[in-house]
């Protein structure tokens, strides 16, 4: 088994998750050899300004280089498949931001690559590594809550609230046909999954948009970040909101609600998980309590007991980063993916993309839809 630490990684995108991945990387003691951005010229600028390693000249470049053992892809999500194509070709391992893909055909193409290769590949589902998360599926497993009954709560933003709000992923073309649901009710849809340890079996889902018409900046805007100068109006093919009926296997039912308008929401998930004997339930703006509800006893409310820090000491998002590839990390250096990885993998983003199809085709037809099994055959 190799030493982690002598294991090195690029990083691809410069944008506010690229931020987060090199420095959750150099906080488990990763190299990051370099960068990559959408220009050389944009890559050295934020650099600069964030204290980065140096950028490459391009993706191929980095690509070429034999020192990067890990690519983390931090990209726009019409530029993912390819990106992943061309990472497992050149022998490296890959961790990829989600969505994997822009539809289940592409994302089923991924992970059939990425098995053949025999290389670690992640999806950066993230949230699963909150340590009361990590808790709450233990307790499930064990029992503690009888069987999965009702599962109920959501992903609330409120970054898009104002028509003046502009990001790429409002583009279709490059963020997919599915927004809210694609980019934060993936990471709800894949949590809760994990925690129960169900399986979403069928959709029926209605989808809104608020603002039909967008004012896009004429200039290139960053996640999170004010747009400003001139504008042009444009029209909106992408769900603002959307609320979900879900049902999952051994008879549990499922309710969720993904909003980028909810105002004073800057990232709230939450969960409740009501079992045959009693609840749990979380929230990502409380990550240190696991609230535990009972029928016959008081209710309890536990502060986390996992984590690399003492309880009361907060870990919230940066690192549940640090935590997903510390798991991924130890697979590179044992060589390759095991029989059952402790990471989210291309498995998980395929079975998100899957999902995805059949809640967009829920919406259109207005209809329950059967979620096809995963992984699919291609």
């Amino acid at each position: 088994m190799r030493d982690v630490r002598d294991i090195k990684a690029a990083v691809v995108g410069t944008g506010f998750i690229g931020v987060v991945h090199v420095e959750a990387l150099r906080r488990l003691g990763i190299e990051v050899t370099g960068v990559v951005g959408s220009s050389p010229e944009r890559a050295a600028e934020k650099a600069r300004a964030e204290a980065l390693p140096d950028p490459y000249p391009s993706f191929e470049a980095m690509l070429d280089d034999p020192a990067v053992d890990v690519v983390h892809l931090t990209t726009p999500n019409h530029l993912h498949a390819e990106q992943v194509r061309a990472t497992l070709a050149a022998g490296k391992h890959v961790v990829c931001e989600k969505p994997l893909g822009m539809d289940s055909t592409e994302t089923a193409e991924l992970l059939r690559l990425a098995e053949q290769s025999g290389l670690v590949h992640a999806v950066n589902f993230n949230i699963r590594f909150y340590p009361n998360c990590l808790e709450a599926r233990e307790r499930v497993q064990a029992g503690e809550i009888g069987d999965v009954r009702l599962i109920t709560g959501g992903y609330l933003q409120d970054w898009l609230l104002w028509d003046t709000d502009w990001n790429w992923r409002l583009d279709p073309a490059a963020g997919g046909s599915l927004r809210a649901v694609g980019d934060i009710g993936s990471h709800w849809l894949d949590l809760v999954q994990f925690v129960t340890g169900r399986r979403v079996e069928s959709v029926m889902a209605d989808l809104t948009t608020f603002i039909p018409v967008r004012k896009q900046p004429t200039g290139p805007v960053e996640t999170f970040t004010a747009a400003a100068g001139e504008t042009v109006e444009t029209p909106m093919e992408t769900e603002d909101a959307a609320g979900i009926l879900l049902r999952l296997s051994g008879g549990a039912r499922a309710v969720l609600t993904v909003s980028q308008v909810s105002a004073g929401r800057k990232n709230r998930l939450h969960w409740e998980i009501d079992g045959s004997s009693s609840a749990l339930a979380w929230d990502s703006e409380e990550p240190e309590r696991l609230w535990i509800g009972h029928r016959d006893r008081p209710n309890e409310l536990k502060l986390r007991a996992l984590g690399d820090y003492p309880p009361g000491h907060a870990q919230g998002f940066p690192d549940t980063f640090k935590a997903l590839y510390r798991a991924v990390y130890r697979a590179v250096a044992a060589g390759g993916p095991a029989d059952e990885p402790d990471y989210p993998t291309f498995a998980d983003g395929h079975d998100e993309a899957v999902i995805g199809d059949a809640i967009a085709r829920s919406h259109a037809e207005q209809r329950w839809v059967t979620v096809t099994p995963v992984p699919q055959e291609v």
